[in-house]
């Protein structure tokens, strides 16, 4: 398969990081998964946006506008000879000396590469994870690279014999799963948890919010339990819910 990498196509068994890369060694980088359909992605204007709130949280170029973003991904899948899959773009703001403090003019490096689309997922059996979301970092609101809290959560859900991992945020409220949204239907309508209470703003959130089917509400662990629904969702998949540390949810449709 190729990847796209700073501008060009190449077999992915030839494609080089820079050993100084800041991504590779510090985790300096944002990044997005993206679902594509006949060659396009058609929430590629919401993935751009929040591409580039994260970069410039973290004070990195966007080498790339979305007209020209759009042609790339084009190229790569129609290179692979895809018409459907999964995307990857990781930006990383690129080489720099030793040390936390980064060059004063980065030069970034910017990946795409594919996937196959995952298969259409049954239902999740989650528990608390002891890994906590820290909805008072910076880091919190943005896909940083920095994902070793979702990566220790998900691996306790696995050792516990689970799907995923429930994240509560440090006031003890929901968050999110390790990879996902939470949606929870509540008295009749379908909520999920604000961006402040440690949720990432997923795409398929969004989606869901600005076409009313959902609105922002914190959510307690208790309300959590007496939920009518509960469904986990990403820029590939919506699934439900099933079960949350062995109690049982009910089955309803997704919003």
């Amino acid at each position: 398969m190729n990847v796209w990498l700073n501008g060009a196509l190449c077999p992915a068994s030839e494609a080089r990081i820079d050993p100084a890369d800041r991504g590779f060694l510090l985790g300096d980088g944002v990044f997005e998964t993206m679902a594509a359909h006949a060659r396009a992605v058609p929430e590629l204007a919401r993935h751009y946006a929040r591409l580039c709130a994260g970069a410039a949280l973290l004070h990195i170029p966007v080498p790339l506008d979305r007209e020209k973003l759009a042609e790339a991904i084009h190229g790569l899948l129609a290179a692979n000879g895809l018409e459907d899959a999964a995307l990857r773009l990781t930006l990383t703001r690129g080489t720099g000396p030793r040390g936390l403090l980064p060059p004063s003019a980065a030069t970034p490096t910017l990946l795409i590469t594919t996937a196959p689309l995952p298969p259409p997922g049954g239902k999740l059996r989650l528990v608390t994870s002891r890994i906590r979301r820290d909805e008072d970092s910076p880091l919190s609101a943005i896909k940083s690279l920095n994902y070793l809290p979702g990566v220790l959560a998900r691996m306790e859900a696995a050792e516990r014999g689970a799907d995923d991992a429930l994240m509560l945020n440090r006031a003890g409220r929901v968050a999110e799963t390790s990879a996902a949204n939470l949606f929870v239907r509540l008295h009749g309508a379908w909520v999920t948890p604000p961006v402040s209470e440690g949720a990432l703003p997923g795409i398929r959130r969004a989606c869901l919010l600005d076409a009313g089917l959902v609105r922002e509400a914190p959510v307690t662990v208790e309300e959590l339990r007496q939920a009518e629904a509960v469904c986990a969702g990403n820029a590939l998949s919506l699934r439900p819910v099933s079960a949350i540390d062995g109690y049982s949810l009910p089955s309803l449709n997704t919003p």
